[in-house]
């Protein structure tokens, strides 16, 4: 949980769900309960994976694996919450394990497309500087905004790269039976780590410096973000290949 003048013990990572603050008036609340519970979405495509997992092409499974791991962070980190114990850990993991998934899943739709070793490459880099900020700039139970920041920056990279390649005649053409369920994809990792991009550069000032309401506030347009990806992930994978 964050460590901040203005946020008290119950909070929980804001980059999947909620900060909790209590004694607000009927408009936070409301506030405090679309972060809350942005979970949801999550959730329900998690579930829906579940469901459909063997009928997935291998592109689709990719992001399928990303889909369970976040949800495996969100479940710990709520436990951790609920226990009263920093779960900032799990942001540091997640921002790592979450980046590899990704650059998994934009290395098979990128496959035959780009050399795959500069995507492996990045991921070596990414990996290498994610450990040394954890070692030595911001510790495991703080929020890792440098991290975040340069994987945002990597995933926008990741994503026009493919709006571009993909929308050539010749690449469409051949992934004509893909295009639909990849471009909802590509577009809610678009719009969430664009939107985000500020959000977890400024994370840590945004915890420590910010009022309550101006920190709600800002974590309130994170999470809607983040409810609009995973309704992308959802739309994508619900016009999946059927053949």
């Amino acid at each position: 949980m964050l460590k901040s003048n203005s946020i008290n013990k119950n909070s929980e990572l804001p980059f999947l769900s909620v900060i909790f603050i209590k004694g607000c008036n009927i408009n936070m609340d409301i506030l405090l309960l679309v972060i809350k519970f942005a979970f949801i979405p999550l959730f329900i495509v998690t579930v829906y994976c579940l469901f459909i997992y063997r009928k997935l092409t291998k592109e689709l499974r990719t992001l399928a694996w990303f889909i369970f791991f976040s949800a495996g962070i969100e479940l710990f980190s709520r436990i951790w919450w609920f226990q009263s114990m920093n779960n900032m850990p799990f942001l540091h993991l997640y921002v790592a394990g979450g980046f590899c998934f990704l650059a998994n899943f934009y290395q098979e739709v990128l496959r035959g497309l780009i050399n795959p070793k500069i995507i492996w490459i990045t991921v070596g880099g990414f990996l290498a500087l994610t450990i040394f900020n954890s070692l030595f700039l911001q510790d495991i139970y703080t929020f890792n905004s440098n991290a975040l920041t340069v994987e945002s920056i990597l995933i926008i990279i990741f994503s026009l790269s493919t709006y571009t390649i993909m929308h050539n005649d010749n690449v469409k053409k051949n992934k004509l039976h893909l295009f639909k369920s990849l471009n909802w994809i590509n577009s809610g990792l678009f719009i969430y780590y664009s939107s985000s991009l500020l959000i977890f550069y400024f994370g840590d000032i945004i915890t420590h410096l910010f009022s309550k309401e101006a920190s709600l506030y800002t974590w309130v347009i994170h999470a809607f973000f983040s409810m609009m990806m995973y309704g992308c992930f959802f739309a994508g994978l619900w016009h999946r290949p059927t053949n």
